[in-house]
């Protein structure tokens, strides 16, 4: 594999990138759906890295072929819908000829700046996933979503009216609600993986805490443990709350509880002693945390049990 360019190409409107991958002009300014079959990457695009200032939105499959989203790759045999918020790093990484099926949607944040979507789109954590937490869609998933790409592809080629922009935003709220829906899904479905993550955030977070260097570091931090797993810290976070209720500081914070607890009941260690054995640089933030989980302070604790 050649080493991929260090400095992306900043691409600022998807005019700019139709004409990039030689395709038609849009149909408009701020919004365009691509046919992926379109898409042929030339030996001029392989090993780019790019900066898109809108929002794409991708359901790829391929017979052969990768492309990239941040750090990582994505295999494209199995197929599957990703997104990319502005400014995330987009690279390609294709063998020449490589071509796609399905539909790339790309839209401008001021296309729907003036919607409450603008401001609600800012909720949807899996646009800032990493590429191998791409969504699996099932066949009647599959279904679904290509059904709402079609329509709005539809709107856009319908001659342009004061309500086309209203009818073309609600689709894209609507296949952001379904996208979580089925994202949702797909946490509690691949449940080998996800069991096996949590598993993974079990043993690194008892291994930082039983460890007396690590804890020199500080506090564990959401970005330490997901970089641990291999995973973005969004999806850490949207995968813990599914499977446990909590986001991932959550997670932390409870580990933090329930080994302070142990200190607490089985050495004679004082509360200063153990807020810094746990990482904690002031006392009084874990005597803070403590009574914010427990209704009790660490002394009132311990005074319990006894």
């Amino acid at each position: 594999m050649e080493k991929k360019n260090n400095n992306p190409a900043k691409i600022s409107s998807i005019s700019q990138f139709h004409s990039l991958l030689k395709l038609p002009k849009p149909l408009h300014p701020m919004i365009s759906l691509v046919d992926n079959t379109q898409l042929v990457i030339n030996g001029d695009l392989t090993n780019n890295s790019f900066l898109l200032d809108f929002y794409k939105i991708s359901y790829k499959f391929s017979t052969h072929g990768k492309m990239g989203y941040g750090q990582g790759y994505y295999d494209f045999n199995e197929g599957g819908l990703m997104f990319a918020s502005p400014n995330q790093l987009i690279f390609t990484d294709n063998e020449e000829g490589a071509e796609y099926g399905g539909y790339t949607l790309l839209f401008h944040p001021d296309f729907i700046r003036n919607y409450p979507l603008g401001k609600n789109i800012k909720k949807y954590g899996f646009f800032s996933y990493d590429t191998n937490e791409a969504l699996h869609l099932s066949d009647s998933e599959k279904t679904i979503i290509i059904g709402l790409l079609t329509s709005i592809d539809n709107e856009l080629h319908t001659a342009i009216d004061e309500m086309s922009q209203d009818v073309i935003v609600s689709y894209i709220d609507v296949l952001l609600n379904y996208s979580n829906r089925f994202y949702k899904r797909q946490f509690i479905t691949r449940k080998t993986i996800s069991h096996d993550l949590l598993l993974r955030v079990e043993e690194t977070l008892d291994n930082y805490l039983n460890n007396a260097e690590t804890l020199k570091r500080g506090l564990p931090t959401v970005d330490f443990l997901a970089s641990q797993i291999n995973v973005s810290t969004h999806y850490l976070s949207d995968m813990l709350r599914n499977l446990t209720g909590q986001n991932a500081q959550q997670h932390i914070h409870s580990k933090l509880i329930e080994k302070s607890k142990d200190f607490l009941i089985t050495t004679n260690l004082s509360v200063a002693e153990i807020a810094y054995q746990l990482g904690f640089e002031y006392p009084q933030s874990f005597s803070k945390l403590f009574k914010k989980k427990t209704k009790l302070t660490p002394l009132e604790f311990k005074n319990s049990l006894n």
